[in-house]
């Protein structure tokens, strides 16, 4: 990429598709660490759980009536359920949404990146799709999910550890291939951080880095990011992203179709993030076949 090009505020035209297969190339290198956000499950023909915090908040609010103000705002309105309906009734109605039969089906893109060589996959939505994607493109195991834990349900402790069946561990395995879930998932134990209490005691602590195993903050270092089905037009979502990449290194990407709110801009520029301004299915085609040609070698 030439040296006056903006690495925030890449044309589509300004794609080189050697790009895309140097980033085919490090991630079988293990070199980027895919970091997946709710929007990838356009990709899914048959998506039927939620796939923005807005509709995850409309679906809640549907069931249990909350203050019209917050109606559209997730971290709210489980806050305003959790205070006047108990946190059993959040946790219930989250099951009841990513609990779709059948589950999202894998797109090509999250089997690709399930099989390629890339050692830790962050996920951050509650969805079971890139489980799914890992089980179906590594049958034979060797790789284990870490999700985030509310204070509210295990006071004291930040993450949990599952193997590839589910089955809880001790520990965060030293070794092997890692799916982490920063802000926890349906799937094994229905671990959810979604109320405002949840994010204030996990931010609370993200600066010095309590709630992220030491396994992925080993893993980051020296390593890019490449960001798919994300957004960071909120506070939230920035401050996971910017401390889940802290003493990361290397190139980092976000595909970002639509024209960066003021804030995001700033976000990318901050973080050394190249923004890829491909439409996702565009992209996915063209990385799920540059990565193809490895993934059969």
């Amino acid at each position: 990429m030439p040296a006056d090009i903006d690495p925030t505020d890449i044309d589509p035209t300004d794609i080189d598709p050697a790009d895309i297969d140097q980033i085919a190339r490090q991630l079988n290198a293990g070199a980027i660490i895919p970091y997946l956000g709710p929007g990838l499950l356009a990709l899914c023909a048959d998506a039927a759980v939620p796939a923005t915090p807005v509709a995850l908040a409309e679906l809640l609010t549907a069931r249990i009536s909350v203050p019209h103000k917050i109606r559209k705002r997730l971290t709210q309105a489980a806050q305003f359920i959790e205070n006047f309906k108990h946190r059993k009734s959040v946790v219930n109605l989250l099951n009841e949404a990513f609990a779709a039969t059948p589950s999202p089906s894998p797109s090509p893109l999250h089997l690709a990146l399930a099989a390629s060589g890339a050692g830790l996959w962050v996920d951050t939505w509650y969805d079971d799709t890139f489980s799914a994607a890992l089980a179906q493109a590594r049958p034979r195991g060797g790789w284990a999910q870490v999700q985030g834990l509310s204070q509210a349900e295990h006071f004291g402790t930040w993450f949990g550890a599952y193997g590839p069946h589910g089955e809880p561990l001790p520990d965060v395995p030293a070794a092997g291939a890692l799916l982490y879930k920063p802000i926890g998932g349906h799937a094994p134990a229905a671990n959810y951080l979604v109320s405002d209490s949840d994010y204030v005691e996990v931010l609370t602590e993200i600066d010095i880095q309590t709630p992220i195993p030491p396994a992925v903050q080993a893993w980051r270092g020296g390593r890019g990011f490449l960001f798919l089905g994300c957004r960071f037009d909120d506070q939230l979502t920035r401050s996971f992203a910017r401390q889940i990449m802290k003493r990361s290194s290397g190139a980092h990407w976000a595909v970002l179709p639509d024209a960066p709110t003021r804030m995001e801009a700033r976000f990318l520029e901050e973080q050394g993030i190249a923004r890829i301004a491909m439409p996702l299915p565009a992209f996915a085609d063209a990385l799920v076949a540059a990565l193809r040609p490895a993934l059969a070698a």
